[in-house]
């Protein structure tokens, strides 16, 4: 299959349950939210006084200022690790990604009454004060599931197994320049095979996203959590970004037939728990 076996945890690498960006008035104090984590990391050359995170996923608290909950560190830090003798950072800008979290739920589902027009107004006006300061997002996010379009970035050879306090974990790793090659060939066969434009945006903003970041960065998407739904034999034995990648390589050579084999396979793998984000 491909894969590595890493059984010694790093002592470097730190990971984090993202902040749930949800008014305590409403219902949304589900905290314990499996999320699949798409990571930047970049040199650590010249970031050498940003403090390093200390909290490992699910490790801090659960906090609320009488209008948010969330269970993640407000530090200015980020992750660090080492990937193939270099050391990376992943800023993690929890505040940043809180405020752009409720904005983008805001916008996708308007009928939610989430937060109402003067605070939609707030938000904004303290978001572009953030980004002023030339702050971005690191990392993506999903709760209970991974988009599968992620897995596009990757090579199923370059998928992880390692050892964790829960149990194993999963995370795939590449260079950042091979993911938006490989995210820009997925753009161009699903357009070729005349795919929507909602499709095809979806995948395209994934590449504007990761377009930003400098080259030499590496990209990781890690869904430890989100695996604990998963047996360890269902979890050593998950092809899913092999599928994507059938799925995409039959498409441009025109057998629609394999096609949908291959996305049907990875499609029905992560229904359940894609789920799950409605039903919440």
């Amino acid at each position: 299959m491909g894969q590595r076996i890493c059984r010694s945890r790093s002592a470097t690498h730190s990971s984090s349950t993202p902040p749930r960006p949800y008014t305590d008035s409403r219902r949304y104090h589900r905290t314990m939210i499996s999320t699949a984590y798409l990571r930047v990391y970049v040199y650590a050359d010249g970031a050498e006084d940003m403090p390093r995170a200390e909290s490992v996923a699910g490790a801090d608290p659960i906090k609320s200022d009488g209008r948010f909950i969330w269970n993640e560190s407000l530090r200015e830090d980020a992750f660090s690790t080492t990937w193939n003798g270099i050391d990376y950072v992943c800023p993690r800008n929890t505040r940043l990604r809180m405020v752009e979290g409720v904005l983008a739920f805001s916008a996708t589902y308007p009928r939610i009454p989430l937060i109402d027009d003067d605070e939609r107004e707030s938000f904004k006006s303290e978001l572009a004060g953030l980004r002023s300061s030339d702050r971005r997002s690191y990392i993506l996010t999903s709760p209970w599931h991974v988009p599968l379009r992620w897995f596009g970035a990757f090579s199923p050879t370059e998928r992880e197994i390692y050892d964790r306090s829960a149990g194993l974990g999963i995370r795939y790793r590449t260079d950042l320049g091979e993911a938006i090659d490989r995210i820009d060939w997925a753009v161009r066969v699903l357009g070729g095979a005349g795919f929507s434009d909602p499709v095809i945006d979806q995948v395209r903003d994934l590449e504007r996203w990761l377009a930003a970041f400098p080259a030499g960065s590496m990209l990781e998407l890690d869904y430890s959590t989100v695996a604990d739904a998963f047996s360890d034999g269902d979890l050593t034995f998950d092809e899913s970004a092999s599928d994507v990648r059938e799925s995409l390589e039959a498409l441009e050579r025109g057998d629609g037939e394999a096609s949908r084999s291959a996305y049907t396979r990875v499609a029905q793998r992560w229904a359940a728990r894609q789920a799950l984000t409605f039903a919440n």
